[in-house]
């Protein structure tokens, strides 16, 4: 004899929603998941596609961040990557945890640090007195010939502009007076009234360096340059 009980049972198993949820699903497969989703929750952002590895990702965070010179936001990289800004942060995370050793890696000697809004990527700490004895290594390292050289014009003809100093050493000295301005060696004197050329002097690391008190205790050099008066036309050409 059959209980009614058992019989509402097997209708409901025969028929019930629980029964055609799983056939639905066996039909349309199993569900994809998208990346970071939590089960019970639901996705926190949308799923990228299924062709671009998370390692492609990373190297690309770590590409962009090779070449900035300030703290770059997660949003920024988020629109050059074309990605949602909650994965790149996660990512982010990623890289810092593994730079530190903690993905089964070495610890880098470099870590990734969220500061002012961005992120950079910095020397570790436990190597500061080495990245600062490298530091001043390279602030007392000598000089090549054609920074002395542009270095000495700049001292007996200041203040003195790009072109005219390109002028008595017949070559391109950009990139020369740049490095003596990153040493510290010179500095702006502004702009010459006549063509608007931005001018140069030396600074007073200069004269420390020297061991000299004043610019009045430079060897008498300036009467073996030539006279600015004859390279104005030539000064010009350059500006």
């Amino acid at each position: 004899m059959t209980e009614p009980r058992d019989e509402a049972v097997g209708d409901h198993m025969a028929s019930g929603p629980l029964d055609e949820a799983v056939g639905d699903e066996m039909q349309s497969g199993p569900r994809a998941v998208a990346v970071g989703e939590d089960l019970h929750s639901g996705p926190r952002y949308e799923p990228v596609p299924d062709d671009v590895l998370p390692e492609q990702h990373l190297s690309a965070i770590e590409a962009v961040l090779m070449v900035v010179d300030e703290p770059v936001p997660a949003t920024d990289l988020a629109s050059i990557l074309g990605l949602p800004t909650g994965q790149v942060l996660e990512l982010l995370a990623e890289l810092a945890a593994d730079y530190r050793g903690e993905r089964g890696s070495r610890a880098r000697g470099f870590e990734l640090r969220e500061v002012a809004g961005g992120w950079r990527v910095y020397s570790a700490p436990v190597h500061a007195d080495v990245v600062g004895r490298f530091v001043l290594d390279g602030q007392t390292a000598r000089l090549t010939q054609a920074s002395l050289e542009t270095l000495a014009v700049i001292a007996y003809r200041q203040p003195v502009s790009r072109g005219r100093i390109a002028a008595i050493r017949g070559v391109n000295v950009d990139g020369v007076v740049r490095t003596l301005v990153a040493r510290g060696l010179i500095e702006e004197a502004g702009h010459d009234e006549e063509g608007g050329a931005m001018r140069y002097r030396t600074s007073p690391y200069f004269l420390e360096r020297m061991g000299l008190s004043s610019l009045e205790d430079l060897p008498p050099l300036a009467p073996y340059l030539p006279e600015m008066g004859a390279l104005d036309d030539v000064d010009g050409e350059l500006r």
